[in-house]
């Protein structure tokens, strides 16, 4: 199950691999890829990561490599396997930063013994909103790079789990060293962007046996696959200020999530800046920020064994993950 669509700009980058080889980083000019391991910094590295480090450096080069003549060297695309396209050393992953997402579960999580009424509990809702925008601050909590998975590998649902859900994400890919950087200086320190989804085990979320404490996300997102990333790195250059990408997800060819990060209730910027304060964010690290409306816990359907979603956002190329349940006899591809 492999999709190359385009992405916007004259190149990108990635993790790939032959049948039987190593992976290997590689830029990728259509439908075409060159093996960037062998080359002498800063074009080439080992890996997509070490890349990332001379990010600044590299891309004159790279350019260059796109624009020239692509010889033998240049493998198809078709024929290799789509790795996640970077292995970083940090995952940060906003929550709650849709507007729509949380009036959404304002909405969803209404006690059934609530009188007031749905207008008045939207109105409340969104007057939160406003003022969470105005006056606080994001909620970012961390991940684990062995959640990682490519963007057309299969995903295996643990039988522990009842309630896998989606969320599709826009993925600012850190290129600079970010420290305490602020929110007008932030996006230069995003090399790239990719898409993610941040798959949650919705029944693993919550546990009674820890009071105020209250909720697990180690657990409930990040066994192995739960967080399908790329295709590609696409340079922030090709893609400018990502203030009004959609953000569009179909579970089995129907529509589930379908928004722009114009609803973010904190942009890009403001997330980078934020996270900074306190850690320092690295070269290849991984900024998830935020899904729209539309999980399935919404639509009070959660994923089953053969469900296939397929994930776009404006410019990035598409995810294509079929889901496979434990315990079926049928091994992820």
């Amino acid at each position: 199950m492999t999709q190359h669509p385009a992405f916007t700009g004259p190149f990108a980058l990635g993790t790939f691999s032959l049948e039987g080889s190593a992976p290997f980083p590689g830029l990728v000019v259509g439908d075409r890829v060159r093996d960037l391991s062998a080359l002498p910094a800063p074009a080439g590295a080992p890996t997509t990561l070490a890349l990332l480090e001379n990010w600044d450096s590299a891309l004159p080069e790279w350019r260059r490599l796109a624009e020239g003549p692509h010889s033998d060297d240049w493998l198809p695309l078709a024929c290799l396997h789509v790795h996640a396209p970077v292995r970083p050393r940090q995952i940060l992953q906003a929550g709650a930063n849709y507007r729509s997402h949380v009036i959404e579960l304002t909405m969803a999580h209404l006690a059934a013994e609530d009188s007031r009424s749905p207008e008045d509990v939207r109105a409340e809702a969104v007057a939160a909103v406003d003022r969470r925008a105005a006056e606080g601050e994001p909620y970012v909590f961390t991940g684990l790079p062995s959640a990682l998975t490519g963007a057309y590998d299969d995903v295996l649902l643990p039988g522990w789990t009842q309630q896998a859900d989606w969320e599709l994400e826009l993925c600012a890919v850190i290129g600079r060293p970010a420290y305490r950087v602020s929110p007008e200086d932030a996006l230069g320190h995003v090399a790239a962007y990719t898409i993610a989804n941040d798959l949650t085990a919705r029944d693993a979320v919550f546990r009674d046996d820890l009071g105020p404490i209250g909720v697990d996300w180690r657990r409930a997102k990040n066994p192995p696959g739960f967080t399908p990333l790329g295709p590609f790195l696409v340079p922030a250059e090709h893609i400018g200020v990502p203030d009004d990408l959609r953000v569009t997800l179909r579970l089995n060819g129907e529509v589930k999530q379908d928004d722009s990060t114009k609803d973010m209730i904190f942009d890009v910027a403001t997330l980078v800046s934020y996270a900074s304060r306190t850690t320092q964010l690295l070269p290849g690290d991984l900024l998830l920020t935020g899904s729209p409306a539309g999980n399935g816990i919404h639509w009070g359907r959660l994923l089953r064994d053969g469900d296939v979603i397929e994930s776009t956002i404006t410019g990035l190329g598409v995810q294509s993950t079929r889901f496979v349940a434990e315990g079926t006899g049928r091994n992820p591809a």
